[in-house]
This record gives structure tokens, C-alpha cells and sequence, in this order.
């Protein structure tokens, strides 16, 4: 008599699947995704402190127009990125300090830079009289103007919409849908470009002899320069008296 057949194991169909997502993620990704939580993270953290922010810009004269606030609030970021990158770069060079902890430094001084850069872009555009609602298009105004020229040329492509001033298109006009498919753009730009810029500057302050000042300093003050040129694109001119 033939043995009997055994009968096939119940499998399930979908342990595939699950092998293949449960695989290894690229680092890369990883890493990117990272800056990406930073970046929110700094958004959600300076939101609520954007119009005390504005105060201080007028805190000195509580009746200079827009365009002088904008002035000092684009000298504060400037100053401030730049006294934060030194001061990263002197520590680090300081007498006994590691390069691990000169790195360390340095990636602690990242989420200050993304909140400095989202409390500017924010407040430059409150006093716009551009304001936001959902976090999608603050993503958008803090992205584009971090980016630069780029920011600018995504946004008015992935949104078809032409013209100069695309900070308040982005609020008053684009959809929601389309502001993410935006920042979904924006988002693998950013993690190269600030990426990239954020690798020379870290290994720049790790430099011994109180160079890594000079090279922290020097380079966050370059590219607050290049966001304060960035958001003048963004809005155009400031509004000629307050709402």
C-alpha cells in the first residue's frame, strides 16, 4: 500500500512581503530621513514664537515700518548663525577636545541652525502678513527659502504657477495636495544640499587651532546670507505700513 502524500504546510501568503519590509533599510534613507524630523521638529518648536520674535525686532523702535523690521530680523539671523557656528568651532578646538566631541558638538548646533533658519523664514513671512495654518506650507516656506534659487525654481515648476514672489502663492493659492507632492521634492533637495553643506561645516570645525571658529562662523554666516536673499525673492518687497 503507497504511503500516503503528505499534506502541504498552511503558509502563509503574505511572509514574503513581510520578509522584504522587514529587510534592511538603506542608510542613506535613514539618514535623510533624520533631517527631515530635525527640520519639523524646528518648525514645530518655533512656530509659536514667531510674533515674539517680531517683538524683539521692534523692540528698540515700536513704530518702525515692515521694512525695518524685516532689516533687523534678517541682521539677528545672520548674527545669530554666525555666533552659534563660532561657537561650536571654538569648543571644538579647545585644548582636549576630541574629534568625536567636536562632531557631537556640531550635530547638536544642526538643530539649532534648522531652528534659527525656521523661526527667520516664519517671521519674515508674518510680517508679510503671510500666515499658516497647516504645517505642509510652512514646510514649504522654510524649505524654499533654506534651498535658495532651487527652492524657488521647484516650487513654481511642481506647482505651475509662474511669477515672482511664490511665498504667498504657496499660502493664498496651491492646494494642499499639491504642496506635498512640493514637498516631497523639496525634501530630497534638502537632505542633499543641506546635507552636503552640513558635512563640510562640521568637518571644518573639527579643525585644531581655533580655525574650526573662523570656518563655523564664516560658513553659517554665508548661508543665512544666502536665506535672507531667498526669502526677499520669496516675498518681493516688504508691505509699505502694518494690517
Amino acid at each position: 500500500m503507497a504511503p500516503e502524500a503528505e499534506e502541504p504546510q498552511n503558509e502563509d501568503p503574505t511572509r514574503d512581503d513581510r520578509d522584504a519590509l522587514d529587510g534592511p533599510v538603506p542608510e542613506a534613507a535613514v539618514r535623510g530621513q533624520r533631517v527631515l524630523d530635525v527640520l519639523d521638529k524646528a518648525i514645530t518648536l518655533q512656530s509659536p514664537l514667531v510674533r515674539k520674535n517680531i517683538a524683539r525686532a521692534r523692540q528698540r523702535n515700536p513704530e518702525a515700518t515692515p521694512a525695518e523690521v524685516i532689516r533687523n530680523l534678517e541682521r539677528m539671523y545672520v548674527s545669530a548663525l554666525a555666533g552659534t557656528g563660532a561657537a561650536v568651532g571654538g569648543a571644538a578646538a579647545a585644548p582636549g577636545v576630541g574629534t568625536g566631541v567636536a562632531l557631537a558638538l556640531s550635530a547638536g548646533e544642526v538643530l539649532s541652525s534648522l531652528q534659527l533658519s525656521a523661526l527667520f523664514a516664519l517671521s519674515v513671512a508674518e510680517v508679510h502678513g503671510v500666515r499658516m495654518d497647516e504645517v505642509e506650507r510652512r514646510r514649504t516656506i522654510v524649505m524654499g527659502i533654506m534651498l535658495g534659487g532651487s527652492g524657488s525654481a521647484t516650487i513654481t515648476k511642481v506647482a505651475e504657477r509662474t511669477g515672482q514672489h511664490w511665498g504667498r502663492q504657496v499660502v493664498a493659492k496651491v492646494p494642499i495636495e499639491t504642496l506635498r507632492q512640493i514637498n516631497k521634492v523639496l525634501g530630497k533637495h534638502f537632505i542633499t544640499k543641506y546635507g552636503t553643506k552640513q558635512g563640510i561645516i562640521v568637518l571644518g570645525r573639527a579643525a585644531p587651532f581655533g580655525i574650526g571658529a573662523v570656518i563655523g562662523g564664516g560658513a553659517n554666516a554665508a548661508l543665512a546670507s544666502l536665506a535672507v536673499r531667498a526669502s526677499r525673492r520669496a516675498f518681493g518687497p516688504p508691505p509699505p505700513s502694518w494690517p
